[in-house]
This record gives structure tokens, C-alpha cells and sequence, in this order.
């Protein structure tokens, strides 16, 4: 059995359907500018954040005290519990949030045909 990302409308139907089981989700701090990745994987039917990284701190981007400085970037495993779902709002501050997935990076709208509801769900394909 395959596994699949799903990008959806809130509770709405599948705009896209992108390979799996990993993912990484980046976007830009609307007050530092700041660039902020995450690793996920689909274990079991959820989403786990396996990694975060951050360029900088600042405007509750602390980074916490078990991170490390890797070559300009934060980084630390977050005890996050794996979760159903992943919701993101658009702001008009900022870039869109990009999505790699399948060995290719795109803002969310090049995954979508057409506009990039908000907000927009990520969940595994059930």
C-alpha cells in the first residue's frame, strides 16, 4: 500500500494527492523574515515532526535549549505527538509556504491547481 500526503480545503475535498511517506514544510516568519523548516512523516496514519529548523531567533522563534547551530541553521527534534492533520493559514505578509515532497520543492499553490484555500489541510490520504 502506497502512502500519500493529501492537500485539502478545511474538512472539504482533495485539491492534490502528492507521494509520501516524507515531507518537509518551510516558510518565512511574517515579523523576522526569518526562513523555518519542518521534517514530517506519515507513520501509521498520522503526521510526526522528525525535525525543525530555524536561520535565526526572535518573535517566538526561540530555538529550545537541546538545539544545535548546523551550518546557520537551528536545529532540534521537537516533542511534538504525531497528529491527524496539519492545518495552515495564508497571510499576507509572507510568501507562500513551500512543500517539498517527492524529491520536488514548490510553493503550495504549484501543487494546486488553482488558488490555495485557507485555510488549507495536510493530512495523510486515507
Amino acid at each position: 500500500m502506497s502512502v500519500a500526503l493529501c492537500l485539502s480545503a478545511l474538512g472539504g475535498a482533495v485539491l492534490a494527492a502528492l507521494p509520501g511517506p516524507a515531507f518537509t514544510l518551510s516558510w518565512t516568519h511574517s515579523v523576522e523574515k526569518t526562513e523555518w523548516r519542518e521534517d514530517w512523516r506519515i507513520e501509521d496514519g498520522r503526521l510526526v515532526l522528525t525535525e525543525a529548523r530555524v536561520k535565526g531567533t526572535g518573535a517566538g522563534m526561540e530555538p529550545p535549549a537541546e538545539s544545535r547551530l548546523a551550518d546557520g541553521w537551528w536545529v532540534w527534534v521537537p516533542t511534538v505527538p504525531p497528529l491527524e492533520r496539519l492545518v495552515l493559514a495564508a497571510s499576507s505578509f509572507t510568501p507562500d509556504h513551500e512543500l517539498c515532497a517527492g524529491g520536488a520543492c514548490r510553493p503550495l499553490h504549484g501543487w494546486i491547481d488553482g488558488p490555495v484555500p485557507s485555510p488549507l489541510e495536510i493530512k495523510p490520504c486515507l
